[in-house]
C-alpha cells in the first residue's frame, strides 16, 4: 500500500498541477479583478485562497459522499460535470455583467463616490467570485480517490485530499501573484479606462472556454 500511496500522492501533485495550470479560469478573473480594483497582494492572495478552497472542498464533498453512499465513479463525474456547466455559466454571466457595467461607466464618464456603495461592491464581487468556484468541479481528483476508498483506507483519502488541495491552491496562488505583478509592470495609459470593461471580457472569455473549449 505505500507504494501505492507515493504513486496517488504523485498522480495528485501532478494533476493538481497540471489542471489549474490549464485552466484559466482559475487564475485570470482574479488577475483581473485584482488589477482593476487596485486590490493589495495580501488581499489578493487571500481571496485566491479562500476561493480555492471553497472550489476543492466542493469536489472532496461530493466524492466523499459519492463513494459513502457507493454511487459509481460515472455518476460522481455527471454530477461534476452537471457543476461545470453551472459555474462555467456563472462566470460568464458575471463577466457580461461586469463587463457592461464598464462600458455604462465609460458612457456615464464620471464617478461616484458612495462609500458604503463601494463596499457593498467589493464584498459582492468576492461572494460572486466564490459561489463560482464552489460550484467549479475537480474533476481529476475522484478517480484518484476512488483506489484508497476502494480499500477503505480512509486516512490516505484524507491524504490525498489534502494534497491535491495544497497543490491546487498554491499553483492558482503562485499564478496569479506573479501575472499580477507582471502586468503591473507594463502601463497602457491608452486603456486605462477601459480596465472594466476589458476585465470584464476577460472573464467572459473564461467561461466560453470552459464552455466550448472544455478547459
Amino acid at each position: 500500500m505505500e507504494q501505492s500511496l507515493s504513486f496517488l500522492a504523485g498522480t495528485a501533485l501532478t494533476i493538481g498541477t497540471l489542471h489549474t495550470l490549464a485552466g484559466p479560469d482559475h487564475y485570470l478573473p482574479f488577475v483581473a479583478m485584482s488589477r482593476t480594483k487596485n486590490w493589495s497582494m495580501v488581499k489578493t492572495v487571500n481571496i485566491v485562497a479562500l476561493c480555492g478552497v471553497g472550489h476543492v472542498l466542493g469536489s472532496i464533498v461530493i466524492g466523499l459522499i459519492g463513494i459513502a453512499a457507493g454511487i459509481a465513479i460515472s455518476g460522481i463525474e455527471n454530477l461534476e460535470t452537471a457543476r461545470g456547466y453551472i459555474a462555467a455559466w456563472l462566470m460568464f454571466g458575471f463577466g457580461m455583467a461586469y463587463m457592461f457595467w464598464g462600458i455604462y461607466r465609460l458612457w456615464r464618464n464620471r464617478e461616484h463616490h458612495h462609500d458604503h456603495k463601494v463596499n457593498a461592491r467589493k464584498q459582492m464581487t468576492f461572494w460572486i467570485l466564490f459561489t463560482i468556484f464552489v460550484f467549479g468541479p475537480c474533476e481529476p481528483l475522484i478517480p484518484i480517490l476512488m483506489y484508497p476508498a476502494a480499500q477503505q483506507n480512509f486516512g490516505a483519502v484524507a491524504f490525498i485530499s489534502l494534497l491535491f488541495a495544497l497543490t491546487t491552491i498554491s499553483t492558482m496562488i503562485i499564478l496569479v501573484v506573479l501575472m499580477v505583478k507582471g502586468t503591473s509592470m507594463v502601463k497602457f495609459k491608452l486603456l486605462e479606462k477601459y480596465q472594466h470593461v476589458i476585465a470584464g471580457a476577460t472573464i467572459v472569455l473564461c467561461g466560453i472556454a470552459i464552455l466550448f473549449l472544455g478547459l
